[in-house]
């Protein structure tokens, strides 16, 4: 296989598609046949797997995830509102109504509101509705493809190029490709740059995935233009690859992208992002069964390989229970954390990673006694992983922090000379018989 392995890979591609119902277990060391992919935790950013995921390849319809982010940010920003309407532009009409295009038919003349444009992008991948919303978030796509890549840009992606709103082949737009590209442009971007736009569009409006989630749903309902949308996400609720807790995000598939998808799941409040990047069969031809097939094999290696652990004092080697206070009106003190420090781990190593309280210097004896006095809140030390692993987040992920601040539950002020005097007394008589 080509490129870097940030984890040990895995194999599905051979499941029977018969039997597959998303609670398969990976095992071995096998392949994802694809020309890129990789898995993140969606919770943190971090990067479990990766294949070739920093070349720039052709992305197709999952284009449409800028498109959606650009929508909900222009929505919160209160430059548009969802139910606002659109009378659709000649342009918008006809790649609506083009054979062999993905899309819900808009008719000429008429107006739609934001969000029936926006969920038929999203659950229908319609081509016209996308290009539609990019005219009315930037008054032209011309313009909003310039706001596509300086976002991409300030969301930390590095490999990419946006060269329109819809994912099409800029050959397929019947010459009415936006200004500034050219006929034969194509979107583009890395897997880890897809993997972070997925984890920005669901972290910074989680509202994407009550969606992206839906299997169906009917536009217009009760009009002449009522038609059931049907989502091309193969592993919702309902659909030939059902995966358990599969809730987006976007599928993709043009000539030059091949097939394409960005999955995500949640289960118990463990999520995990999955990118593939044309997944073919065993005869390497792209297939669109198997995207959805390698995708829920990525995922199943995040559900089932790893887990999230909390880390706190009762774990520490040498459990501190009570430290012991020199000079304190009390000889005794407990300890305490804001919070446990979490961490995704490789099942394996989960009773391999160990933890240590390490009390302040500048703050005890040199037999390890804090010195009082000690106020209430007070940091007297760290709790911290020892030998942290080395790992790699997105860009904007979330990093583990591998200590977390130990402080005093209560305050212990400083004993009186007479206490203190009395104390040493009797010390000294106790090492003397």
């Amino acid at each position: 296989m080509n490129g870097r392995k940030t984890a040990s890979a895995l194999l599905v591609s051979m499941l029977a598609v018969a039997g597959f119902q998303g609670e398969a277990f990976a095992a071995g060391e096998p392949e994802i046949h694809a020309d890129a992919a990789i898995v993140i935790d969606g919770n943190s950013g971090k990067i479990l797997y990766g294949e070739n995921e920093h070349e720039e390849l052709g992305i197709a319809s999952m284009t449409k995830m800028m498109t959606e982010y650009l929508v909900q940010e222009a929505v919160k920003d209160g430059k548009i509102k969802w139910d606002q309407s659109y009378k659709i532009s000649d342009k918008v009409y006809q790649l609506a109504n083009a054979p062999g295009l993905s899309n819900v038919p808009l008719k000429q003349g008429e107006s739609y509101t934001v969000k029936e444009l926006y969920e038929a992008m999203v659950i229908k991948s319609g081509n016209g509705a996308a290009i539609a919303l990019s005219e009315i978030v930037a008054g032209s796509e011309g313009e909003f493809v310039k706001q596509m890549n300086a976002k991409a840009k300030e969301l930390g992606m590095k490999h990419y190029h946006f060269v329109n709103s819809s994912g099409l082949s800029n050959v397929d737009m019947l010459g009415m490709y936006p200004e500034g590209t050219e006929p034969d442009d194509e979107n583009v971007v890395s897997a880890e740059d897809m993997a972070t736009l997925a984890y920005r569009l669901i972290h910074d409006y989680p509202e994407t995935l009550e969606t992206s989630g839906l299997s169906s749903k009917k536009f217009r309902p009760g009009t002449e233009e009522e038609l059931t949308m049907k989502s091309t996400n193969g592993l919702l609720k309902g659909k030939s690859f059902y995966y358990k807790g599969a809730d987006g995000l976007k599928t993709g598939t043009t000539p030059f992208a091949g097939t394409t998808f960005t999955a995500t799941a949640e289960r118990n409040g463990n999520r995990y992002i999955s990118v593939i990047l044309d997944a073919k069969d065993a005869n390497g031809q792209s297939s669109s069964a198997e995207r959805f097939i390698q995708s829920a094999a990525l995922l199943d290696y995040g559900f089932n390989e790893f887990e999230e652990v909390d880390l706190s004092l009762k774990d520490a080697t040498a459990a501190p229970g009570n430290i012991k206070v020199y000079n304190g009106k009390e000889k005794e003190l407990s300890v305490a954390i804001k919070e446990p420090i979490a961490l995704t781990l490789p099942k394996e190593q989960k009773e391999k990673t160990e933890v240590e309280l390490v009390l302040d210097p500048d703050k005890v004896t040199n037999d390890g006694k804090l010195i009082a006095p000690i106020e209430k809140g007070e940091k007297v030390g760290v709790l911290k992983v020892k030998n942290p692993p080395e790992e790699e987040y997105i860009p904007d992920g979330v990093p583990a922090d591998y200590s977390v601040d130990v402080t005093a539950d209560k305050t212990v002020e400083k004993a009186s000379w007479v206490v203190r005097s009395a104390r040493g007394i009797k010390s000294f008589f106790k090492d003397l018989f």
